[in-house]
């Protein structure tokens, strides 16, 4: 008997495994095996880790009613005194000891004032831009920094006492940098969306306003 070969998940070995039923390989002509694994262009891991996409809008369209203006809301909190770590220059500075933990609190959506549709699911993704097209790793955070949370994709309704009538996103990130780690810039790459993607057409059905943000990475 032939031996047996690994081939996109099934066996081809003397004859075609097909629902648990063997069929000689002579009684039928050679199968055509599916790609089931086609690239994958979008949805927050595919930004550099399941794929070499820079952002969000490789595949999905920015054509969504939330605009960057007063009524949005993203904003990175220190979890333990509830405080923006917002600079005046529009970043996010995130400090922490090397060796230690330090936990922040991603806040995506819009405030109670906003005018139009709340968005329904927000995306975000904190990522080294340098890293994207890195293929040997599949951290695509800082270097040296040890992250627990750094992607999601999160229904809106969560509360937060920073935007207390806010149709709001929160989420809990915590960072720990190592012996190599180093002061580095991330991207914070944001979506607002509401709708759902048509499978095979992520153009079609989803509606999405796309955002980024700077956050600095510092050692002390």
């Amino acid at each position: 008997m032939k031996k047996a070969a690994w081939l996109s998940g099934g066996i081809l070995s003397a004859g075609l495994l097909v629902l648990g039923f063997a069929m000689p390989s002579s009684a039928a002509p050679s199968p055509v095996i599916p790609d089931l694994h086609p690239p994958v262009l979008a949805y927050p891991p595919a930004v550099g880790i399941l794929g070499p996409s820079r952002t969000c809008l490789a595949c999905h369209p920015n054509n969504g009613p939330w605009k960057d203006d007063a009524h949005l809301v993203i904003d990175v909190l220190d979890q333990a005194t509830g405080k923006s770590l917002k600079q005046s220059d529009g970043s996010f500075l995130i400090v922490a000891r090397r060796g230690e933990a330090r936990t922040v609190v991603t806040v995506i959506g819009t405030d109670g004032a906003a005018d139009g549709p709340a968005p329904v699911r927000n995306a975000w993704l904190y990522i080294d831009p340098e890293r994207i097209k890195d293929v040997s790793s599949l951290s695509k955070f800082a270097p040296g920094w040890g992250v627990n949370l750094p992607m999601s994709c999160r229904l809106v309704g969560d509360s937060s006492p920073a935007y207390p009538s806010g149709k709001v996103t929160v989420l809990p990130m915590t960072v720990r940098p190592s012996d190599d780690a180093r002061d580095d810039v991330l991207e914070l790459q944001v979506m607002l969306t509401r709708g759902e993607s048509v499978k095979g057409k992520v153009q079609e059905g989803l509606i999405g306003s796309y955002f980024e943000r700077k956050v600095r990475l510092k050692v002390e």
